[in-house]
């Protein structure tokens, strides 16, 4: 009974295309990411309690210390990522409740998503089996170290703000590639980085984006 009373009114087309009314209105012009968006039903990543507030733009808990972005943030990140160009292996950081996660699967290839916290991963790989996506790849690691394994990646995303960008990610990033990551401790900024091709080999290409709010990226695993 629980499961038939979870989904009433929300997945409702009407409430999707309200949250997507606002994305539009708060700048998102990628339409591939606003399919994707609207595409996933939200309310199945957050507690039942919580699934009448899974369309607001708002954060909210998820266990564990850790929150599903708002979908501003998780649509921004997302466009930002694209660039309006067809995204093949992207690399998460941080998959959490695995809503950005989904997303991510709608509009790239292969999604390799690296969480630290195991329960919080097992709840995530519960929500995308039930929407039976095969095309994402989780693992229980540091995401910190990224996944050097299947390096290079065309897009790597991280979830959690950093206190600087770590290395490791910038070496798994492939020439051409995009990285959108939370810097900061007090002051959290998005930036993006870029890694492309110079005459001379690569380089790194820094863009300050806006002022977030994530909570830290941590490394070891629990």
């Amino acid at each position: 009974m629980s499961s038939v009373i979870r989904g009433i009114g929300m997945t409702s087309l009407r409430t999707r295309e309200r949250m997507l009314a606002r994305l539009r209105e708060q700048g998102i012009r990628d339409e591939v990411t606003l399919s994707a968006m609207g595409s996933i039903a939200r309310h199945i990543f957050v507690d039942e309690a919580l699934s009448s507030r899974a369309y607001e733009d708002v954060s909210l808990p998820i266990g564990f210390g850790q929150t599903i972005s708002q979908p501003y943030i998780v649509a921004r990140m997302t466009e930002i990522l694209r660039a309006g160009k067809p995204l093949g292996n992207v690399l998460e950081i941080g998959t959490g409740c695995g809503y950005q996660t989904a997303v991510l699967s709608k509009v790239a290839k292969e999604v390799y998503s690296v969480e630290r916290i195991r329960p919080l991963l097992m709840k995530a790989r519960g929500h995308l089996r039930e929407l039976r996506m095969s095309n994402i790849k989780l693992k229980h690691a540091d995401g910190t170290m990224g996944l050097s394994e299947l390096a290079p990646f065309d897009g790597i995303i991280v979830t959690a703000a950093a206190s600087h960008v770590p290395q490791e990610l910038l070496e798994q990033l492939a020439v051409g590639g995009r990285m959108v990551i939370p810097v900061g401790t007090e002051e959290q900024i998005l930036y993006l980085i870029e890694h492309v091709a110079t005459t001379n080999g690569s380089e790194y290409r820094q863009t300050k984006l806006e002022p977030v709010k994530f909570v830290p990226l941590l490394g070891g695993t629990n």
